[in-house]
């Protein structure tokens, strides 16, 4: 793990926020405008994306909420996030990323933090739906995104990895991390949720903890050393090189334990 995001409206988080504070890990505000954790009403997603593109927002209530979640955030780290995104993706968002940026660039001045872009890396060798999703969730505002950031000097990740329907299970799982990294250039951004075993009340709790299990597994860690892939904090990384000097993963079948999880034989 190189990120983690925190929902300051969730349950865990004011208990775990200054544990997770010594972890060695870019931590950052995943910005939640769909979700109710605290007995607040909230839009479903649907309904967000149709105001959004409809323009029929209520800018005050977003304005609102990314200045609350935000003092939340730095009540508890005493400090702005090393990175923002968003639950659902919803930080990219026309009538949110705007007001978004505004808020970063008046509390953080120089020292902003980096945003999650949502532009899909290469999809070679991955399910259709997978695919599609996440080609899907690039549309909502990645590209006008991307745009901002390049004009106003805002650090992304180069691509997202990591999207798909949450049922594959632990093998299914194996099997698009091992494509995932496949396709990965340096600076690429792989999401993942993984969970303990045995959560209550957590959505897609089974295959949050397969998830859990892939990632934990040594083997794992094995083959990405076999490649050449290493896992890295952003915030620490430099500037990056054109796509085509990016080291390229060599085709090198899974070994040990991960071959087995990703066998479909």
């Amino acid at each position: 793990m190189s990120a983690v995001s925190c929902l300051t409206q969730g349950r865990s988080f004011a208990a775990s926020a200054g544990a997770l504070a010594h972890r060695d890990a870019d931590i950052g505000l995943h910005l939640n405008l769909t979700e109710s954790l605290n007995g607040e009403p909230m839009p479903a997603l649907s309904a967000l994306i149709v105001q959004t593109w409809r323009g029929r927002l209520d800018a005050r209530w977003i304005e609102d909420q990314i200045t609350r979640q935000l003092d939340a955030f730095e009540d508890r780290f005493g400090r702005g996030p090393d990175h923002v995104d968003g639950h659902q993706h919803v930080h990219q968002l026309p009538g949110v990323l705007q007001p978004l940026l505004v808020q970063l660039r008046q509390r953080y001045g120089a020292r902003r933090p980096w945003l999650r872009n949502t532009a899909p890396g290469l999809l070679a060798g991955l399910p259709f739906a997978a695919g599609l999703k996440a080609r899907f969730i690039a549309r909502l505002g990645a590209r006008e995104l991307r745009a901002a950031a390049q004009a106003e000097g805002w650090r992304t990740n180069r691509h997202f990895l990591g999207v798909y329907d949450f049922g594959a299970g632990a093998r299914g799982y194996a099997a698009l991390v091992h494509q995932w990294l496949f396709n990965a250039t340096d600076g690429d951004l792989l999401m993942c949720h993984p969970a303990l075993p045995g959560l209550r009340h957590t959505a897609h709790a089974a295959q949050r903890a397969a998830e859990f299990q892939v990632l934990g597994d040594a083997a794992l860690g094995e083959w990405m050393a076999a490649n050449g892939i290493s896992v890295e904090r952003y915030s620490r990384m430099g500037a990056l090189r054109p796509v085509a000097e990016s080291v390229t993963v060599a085709a090198v079948a899974p070994a040990g334990r991960f071959r087995h999880l990703v066998s479909r034989t």
